[in-house]
């Protein structure tokens, strides 16, 4: 982003829009898939009531985790500029 504190270009602004929607679709793929292991099962086999209630309750617990950590690391990641400066090239420090 600017570094001399004025306003965004609209480049910049256009490159932030598009990763938060990729952090905000990745992070609902992400959870989405956990819930779907961890509660799957609760469906498939004929499990007790107690145990269903459990494992979709850990499912959703785990997708809420899952989502906004992804969201975060997508975004400190943006933030620090996580990308190569040049394409096909790496930091060294990566």
């Amino acid at each position: 982003m600017t570094s001399h504190g004025g306003r965004r270009t609209q480049g910049e602004r256009d490159a932030i829009t598009v990763e938060i929607g990729y952090a905000l679709c990745s992070a609902a793929f992400a959870a989405a898939v956990l819930f779907g292991a961890v509660a799957g099962p609760a469906y498939v086999f004929e499990l007790s009531a107690g145990t269903r209630d459990v494992l979709v309750g850990s499912g959703a617990a785990l997708a809420v985790v899952v989502f906004f950590s992804r969201v975060v690391s997508v975004l400190v990641r943006f933030g620090h500029g996580g990308q190569p400066g040049r394409p096909g090239l790496t930091d060294p420090d990566s």
